[in-house]
């Protein structure tokens, strides 16, 4: 069963292109010409959200090096563990807030420091795949469809990403 799973698994994507570009033959369409506009459209995209990108990276960047995470962990440390939450791992809320990669290198980081079993590691890990990138996705996402006024998206972002967080501490504990 696992062989035809694989190999079904390596099938798929080539079948799905071949099914695409007899589509349109049979169509009398030309896929290919579909295909360099549609790749020259996400190129544009790219090159509009760079700014973007960069700015974020460089605001995390900053974050990191300048220590004001670790400040806010010293700041934050008896009130977040009054209420179940390790204050090591407010850097690492913070920054999945705006950089996934950026979060990615503080949980190795926790990792390393606390081990992959540890109570902390548990929550950090299940924290990094319940909560979302929010400021990243709403600079792209709102950027690329010329989006001026968000309303409610920020507040109903930061009540999930709370949400998760809190489960994460539920669950992993």
């Amino acid at each position: 069963m696992q062989a035809i799973l694989l190999f079904l698994s390596d099938l798929i994507i080539p079948l799905f292109i071949v099914v695409i570009l007899m589509s349109g033959f049979l169509n009398r369409h030309n896929a290919y010409a579909d295909f360099v506009k549609g790749a020259k459209k996400g190129l544009m995209t790219a090159v509009d959200i760079l700014p973007t990108l960069a700015g974020l990276m460089v605001a995390v960047g900053i974050l990191r090096a300048s220590g004001l995470l670790d400040a806010l962990t010293r700041l934050s440390g008896n009130w977040m563990e009054h209420i179940g939450f390790p204050s090591q791992l407010v850097p690492l809320a913070v920054v999945r807030m705006f950089s996934s990669s950026a979060a990615t290198g503080l949980l190795l980081d926790v990792y390393e420091q606390f081990g992959t079993d540890s109570r902390i590691g548990r929550i950090a890990s299940v924290m990094m795949s319940s909560s979302e990138t929010i400021f990243y996705t709403m600079s792209i996402y709102f950027m690329t469809v010329k989006v001026k006024k968000t309303r409610w998206t920020l507040a109903g972002a930061l009540v999930a990403t709370i949400a998760g967080i809190t489960a994460s501490t539920i669950l992993a504990s």
